[in-house]
């Protein structure tokens, strides 16, 4: 696996097609390509395939790890298609066994948009709108039923999170739609350079985050991995193997860049002292990683 590029990367938890689904979206977008695969083994789920990947410039993971987690559309990627010709294009394949939620057409927020279920259940908001940003395919947090009015509060707490944050757009609800004041529609924030979508919807709705999509920070040393992990888990619930919760049920999952490299760059008993080590953890440790690594 090459280096990750970016802060905030989505993770997709697949049941045995992550390498298929990857392919499958590597085709569908430019400048795009697998980055690289990594069968770990002896894991709760028995051998997990992880792959790397880059979609139009933005990193992503995907694991096949069993069928614990289904995606929903709590967390979707949005993407800026920039022209009617590439939305027509990325919709008419996503739609191949998938399905509309919201089909391609004209809404009150863009002359062109559309929200598709693709066929491995994941969720993608297209806009036929161009953004100015190098990324241009960003992960959207809907906040749903009890959590509706807190888009912007989570917000304020991942932009106090992350250095190096601004707000970039605020969308409120209008007064008519009666809800406390402040309320936010839509939002769109940059994160320590990874920018990120969040939404809330007046419906009511049978699901919510979980950790078939989660987010996660790459950090470049010990002290990086104890700060992001303690200002995540005050409110939030510990897991295991590096993930955790925030308070708001959003899955993150705290890593060391140097994981990459190790990953990729293991022979087979490296890469299972590494798994075998890391599963006895919650908060990740650098040095114990390096230490079951060695040099062998």
């Amino acid at each position: 696996m090459s280096s990750i590029s970016n802060k905030i990367v989505p993770h997709l938890w697949f049941d045995k097609e992550a390498k298929e689904a990857a392919n499958f979206y590597v085709s569908l977008f430019p400048n795009s390509k697998i980055k690289g695969i990594t069968t770990i083994t002896d894991t709760p789920s028995g051998d997990a395939d992880i792959v790397s990947f880059n979609l139009w410039g933005s990193d992503f993971m995907a694991i096949s790890a069993g069928p614990m987690f289904k995606f929903n559309p709590s967390i979707s990627l949005f993407v800026y298609c920039g022209s009617e010709k590439e939305i027509d294009r990325i919709y008419k394949s996503l739609m191949v066994d998938g399905q509309a939620m919201m089909p391609l057409d004209k809404y009150p927020w863009s002359p062109k948009y559309a929200w598709v279920q693709d066929k491995y259940g994941l969720t993608w908001q297209l806009d036929v709108e161009d953004i100015n940003s190098q990324q241009k395919i960003l992960p959207s947090l809907l906040f749903v039923n009890e959590k509706q009015t807190m888009v912007k509060e989570a917000l304020n707490f991942y932009h106090n999170t992350f250095p190096n944050s601004r707000m970039i757009l605020e969308a409120p609800y209008d007064k008519s739609a009666n809800l406390p004041e402040g309320s936010l529609l839509f939002a769109q924030y940059n994160l320590s350079g990874s920018l990120i979508n969040a939404m809330s919807s007046t419906l009511k709705h049978d699901y919510d985050f979980n950790e078939a999509v989660s987010l996660m920070v790459y950090c470049e040393n010990q002290e990086e991995i104890d700060y992001y992990w303690e200002k995540f888990t005050r409110e939030g619930q510990e897991q295991s193997c590096g993930w955790l919760k925030d308070k708001y049920g959003v899955s993150w999952q705290i890593v060391p860049t140097i994981m990459d490299k190790m990953m990729s760059t293991a022979n087979k008993e490296q890469l299972d002292r590494v798994t075998q080590v890391m599963l006895t953890m919650m908060k990740l440790d650098i040095k114990k990683l390096q230490d079951a690594y060695g040099n062998s």
